[in-house]
């Protein structure tokens, strides 16, 4: 195509350009990123080879599709990234609302234009990003909004019968025609609604205000749905289900490093950088610890695991994490900031208004299955990195602990400040060292590795965490005064 787009239908025609639908341009579209090795979803991780195949392949079979899953699992993002699979732009008659394609037009407005002018019919080009369309379903949502109604204000203007095509305001389905269509929890949909895109899926036209409107809409239409909205909202009347060329099932990270990986991409972590030019650094251990936590909450038998544990909570525990260790960098006049085991803890905020509980847990207490979350979490997290070779090390620590030891760790300790503390636990910084979580220089590194040592003994009940953030022998229960001699540390 030349570089001065045609602004007439003569210069449409003479330029050679022929129509295609939006499914089959979607389709080319795709073969050719395929040819090349593209990748076709950027950003979205752990779908390779489950969820963008089957999508793929309902593309490619010019296929309607719904994505099928629980809160958290990227449907809205996939659906967003469908328009560009679509041409950078297409020509349309100007002033159409529909989209009318130059050569079929499929309004009055449209055909009446073509008609009147020929040739010259003046065209506008519309980029891909116009040609999206995204509503999210609510019980309220009428068939004017989805298809369109009569505007009597329109027919009185123009002097129009009211069963005039010209009288009719144009929903957002009509809108995006010659593109992409998306409608997000479906269910939600009153199923009168539903029929009306059952009509517009299976005949082409649809009745406003009683006069039926054929509109041959050239568009690929896209759903998403959680399942438990089948049954706690609504569901998704048959007829249109069958409609469907496609029901892809979207789910969760299956690994730890898949869901770590998600959550350091769309956690905020590029913040102004720390005090004296230091940026923020997260361990991988901190990041392990969040992401098992969430995988331990999706097999918990007191979550509601209808409900789903969102990936949004481990973003959100990450980003809560790091401002907690932010804030207290401020305050102790550090320049590092790392966020440690108890930074996870400042963030359970995050962790309880994410989690639906069960009748069991609602029994319990959102806020204490969290704190066992999160000791279960540091618990797999310290085996993971290693934590069976050092078993005869952490005897020593234990023994200290035993023999009436307490630490009492401030939740605005500083790195320094802590280490202190630490070195106090005959062998503590020992292991970390030998398990490399340790970093030397860091402080506020080493730190965050002697508090996953003592976080992994309280998974394993040898030792007890108090919610002030103290720990002690196993069969002691909060701070006190150390028996046997032993002193109480407090940082």
């Amino acid at each position: 195509m030349s570089r001065t787009l045609p602004a007439t239908l003569g210069e449409l025609k003479q330029s050679g350009y022929t129509s295609r639908s939006v499914k089959e341009e979607i389709r080319r579209n795709v073969l050719c990123m395929l040819e090349r090795g593209d990748t076709l979803f950027p950003g979205i991780v752990g779908y390779d080879d489950s969820v963008v195949p089957q999508i793929v392949n309902a593309l490619l079979s010019r296929q309607n599709f719904i994505l099928l899953g629980l809160r958290g699992q990227a449907k809205s993002r996939i659906i967003r990234q469908l328009a560009a699979f679509l041409d950078e732009r297409i020509p349309v008659l100007a002033g159409s609302e529909v989209n009318d394609d130059p050569l079929h037009p499929i309004s009055k407005h449209g055909r009446t234009l073509v008609e009147e002018r020929g040739d010259e019919a003046p065209v506008d080009w519309l980029p891909r990003e116009s040609r999206f369309v995204e509503k999210l379903a609510t019980p309220d949502v009428t068939i004017a909004d989805v298809i369109g109604d009569v505007d009597p204000i329109r027919a009185a203007r123009g002097g129009h019968v009211l069963a005039d095509e010209l009288t009719i305001h144009y929903g957002l389905l009509p809108r995006a025609n010659r593109g992409i269509f998306a409608l997000n929890e479906l269910p939600d949909l009153a199923g009168k609604i539903q029929v009306g895109l059952f009509n517009i899926m299976q005949e082409g036209d649809v009745q406003i205000k009683g006069y039926p409107v054929r509109l041959p809409l050239d568009v690929l239409l896209v759903f998403t749905a959680n399942p438990e909205d089948y049954t706690a909202r609504g569901k998704i009347i048959t007829p249109l289900k069958d409609r469907i060329g496609a029901e892809v099932m979207t789910h969760y990270p299956e690994t730890i490093e898949e869901g770590a990986s998600i959550t350091r991409q769309e956690a905020w972590l590029d913040r102004a950088p720390g005090r004296d030019g230091h940026a923020i650094e997260v361990p991988d251990f901190i990041a392990e610890i969040i992401e098992r936590l969430t995988f331990l909450a999706r097999s918990d038998k007191r979550v509601d695991q209808r409900s789903g544990v969102s990936q949004r909570m481990p973003i959100s525990v990450l980003e809560n994490a790091v401002s907690n260790a932010e804030r207290r960098a401020l305050v102790t006049g550090e320049a590092e900031i790392v966020p440690r085991p108890t930074d996870v803890y400042a963030a359970l905020p995050s962790i309880t208004g994410k989690i639906e509980l069960e009748y069991e847990g609602e029994l319990v207490g959102a806020e204490k299955i969290a704190r066992e979350l999160i000791a279960q979490a540091a618990g797999e997290t310290f085996e993971a990195w290693g934590g069976e070779a050092v078993a005869d090390e952490l005897d020593e620590v234990v023994d200290y602990f035993e023999r009436g030891g307490v630490l009492q760790l401030g939740d605005t300790a500083s790195g320094p400040a802590s280490i202190e503390g630490f070195s106090t636990v005959p062998g503590l910084l020992d292991v970390v060292r030998t398990l490399g979580l340790a970093r030397e220089g860091s402080a506020a590194y080493t730190a965050a590795g002697c508090e996953l040592v003592l976080e992994a003994l309280v998974a394993d009940k040898r030792l007890t965490r108090s919610e002030a953030g103290s720990y002690a022998r196993a069969s002691r229960r909060g701070p006190g005064p150390g028996g046997l001699g032993k002193p109480t540390f407090e940082v």
